[in-house]
């Protein structure tokens, strides 16, 4: 078995006293002493710290970087204003995604950041299919910090009074604590945030400069997911692979206008014919809903769902006890037929069958800051 990878934060988290566990090749922070249910409303109600250092963070440059990305994703990239971000998919060829990630305009370069588990594909990916004049700098001596929660600003403000001025989706390089970071708001949480891009050598001063401020407290890999399952945000791998399309995956939002089948750069990616056909006609056979649960029992990844008839009908793709909402939280793909909200399905749990309804997601209100 390979050895994990560790990121530059590894021996804190151990100092911390976080339980560790194996995530996308590395080892990673599940939890920390204060638990996964404290850690979680500790973010909502304040602010907590997240190593995400295992992502991939790659720069394109060149004079062809926008157009030749735009070839690969189904957004704008060409128009992204510079300081702005924003998020795509890789798709292929039969319109399914390979990969969610960010995109960003800083100016003398495009600035990506991919997820852990498929950052070796996607790196691979730009490789074999960026075309023109455009290079791929893969940074490999960078660690990346995500501040969220509702003191996140007026922790990060300490630091340097620019980060205020900033909205969601607005990327900019800024000194932090006496270090030239890239920072950007926006986050995985619902929350307002922050990620902050640093050399690798300063990210252990950085994180104990954050965590100085009572505000802040680490935040494990299980927070993380009841946090970005409760606002509706999607974990690639689990409710994203390569056998569903961004439509189907109710992502319809991130296929931008100019790229749609009326807009002025209509297609030109990977997929492009499903996917715009799905727009068009609306026929999907499956679509990602939200459920929540009607008992306290959490229905995990993986259950199966069924109708009142007892047919199976479909799958739970994410699912938790949501610490916030007070009721378990799952999202799945059911048929057209069964995705209305109010509509009551039922999850097999060890056995039994669990009643759950179909809800509108975010279940909690997403709290981005947009000015």
């Amino acid at each position: 078995m390979a050895e994990l990878l560790t990121t530059p934060l590894h021996s804190l988290h151990l100092d911390m006293g976080a339980k560790m566990v194996p995530f996308a090749g590395y080892d990673m922070p599940v939890q920390y002493p204060l638990g996964v249910r404290k850690e979680h409303l500790h973010c909502r109600e304040h602010a907590g710290l997240f190593d995400v250092s295992h992502m991939g963070q790659i720069r394109l440059h060149g004079a062809d970087a926008a157009k030749a990305l735009e070839a690969l994703v189904p957004v704008d990239v060409l128009d992204l204003p510079q300081g702005k971000q924003r998020y795509a998919v890789f798709t292929n060829e039969q319109g399914g995604i390979l990969d969610d990630l960010m995109i960003a305009n800083l100016g003398d370069y495009l600035f990506l950041v991919v997820n852990a588990a498929c950052k070796a594909q996607d790196i691979q990916h730009l490789r074999d299919n960026l075309k023109g004049n455009v290079s791929v700098e893969v940074l490999e001596d960078r660690a990346l910090l995500a501040l969220q929660g509702p003191k996140a600003a007026q922790v990060l403000a300490i630091f340097n009074s620019k980060v205020n001025d900033m909205v969601f989706m607005d990327i900019q390089p800024v000194e932090i604590n006496g270090i030239e970071c890239v920072v950007s708001r926006s986050g995985y949480t619902g929350e307002d945030g922050f990620e902050v891009s640093v050399p690798a050598e300063h990210a252990e001063s950085l994180a104990k400069a954050m965590l100085a401020h009572d505000e802040v407290e680490w935040i494990g890999l299980g927070a993380r997911d009841s946090l970005r399952l409760e606002c509706g945000l999607c974990l690639y791998g689990h409710d994203l692979d390569t056998t569903t399309t961004p439509v189907e995956a109710t992502l319809i939002w991130a296929i931008s206008k100019v790229r749609r089948a009326d807009g002025e750069r209509a297609g030109g990616f990977p997929g492009e014919g499903k996917i715009l056909d799905q727009i068009a006609t609306k026929a999907v056979s499956r679509k990602r809903i939200g459920l929540v649960g009607q008992s306290k029992a959490p229905v995990r990844e993986g259950s199966k769902l069924f109708d009142a008839d007892d047919n199976e009908i479909g799958v739970v793709t994410s699912g938790t006890f949501g610490p916030t909402k007070g009721m378990p939280v799952a999202m799945g793909y059911l048929p057209p037929a069964f995705i209305a909200p109010g509509t009551e399905v039922y999850a097999e749990v060890r056995g039994k069958k669990l009643p759950m309804t179909v809800e509108k997601m975010p279940f909690v209100p997403q709290r981005y800051y947009r000015g």
